[in-house]
């Protein structure tokens, strides 16, 4: 079982600010999986992860490096971002990246990594990211749906829906 929550996300600064607020939840040793069309949000959501979590380094795409580690700040734990959209579901691809060895300390975000790395961990928390149906109010307001599901002991009793 685990935690479920559908939230609408109006903004790209409210996605940010939801990341944040997500960052609130998580502790070294989670696996957050990102998925969602292209420009759907995802890195957006993943700065505002590293905000919360006082990450060192700008959290941008890293679709050409495919991963990159940001160390805390303050202690806590680092936010490994990886961009699995280039790898192939090949699991010796995404194992060559050694996801299991920082799994325990960091904090480590997946996007695309939908039918990739959920045998990385029995828990993990998965975002997926859409777009509105049926909105019409133009490209300056282009709210998002957010589907965030928790999978896992570990997600048992939290609270996904107080981030609404």
């Amino acid at each position: 079982m685990g935690s479920h929550a559908t939230l609408t996300v109006p903004t790209p600064d409210r996605m940010g600010r939801l990341g944040r607020e997500l960052a609130a939840l998580l502790r070294p040793g989670d696996l957050v999986l990102l998925s969602g069309e292209l420009g759907a949000g995802k890195t957006t959501l993943t700065r505002g992860l590293g905000e919360g979590l006082q990450v060192r380094g700008a959290v941008t795409s890293p679709t050409f490096v495919i991963a990159r580690v940001h160390p805390s700040l303050v202690g806590g734990p680092a936010l490994v971002h990886v961009d699995a959209y280039r790898l192939g579901g090949d699991l010796d691809e995404m194992e060559d990246l050694d996801l299991d060895v920082s799994l325990p300390e960091s904090v480590v975000v997946v996007e695309w990594g939908e039918g990739k790395v959920e045998r990385l961990s029995e828990d993990r928390l998965e975002v997926r990211i859409e777009r509105a149906i049926g909105d019409t109010a133009g490209e300056d307001h282009d709210p998002r749906r957010v589907l965030l599901t928790g999978i896992g002991a570990r997600w048992e009793g939290v609270e996904l829906a107080k981030l609404a």
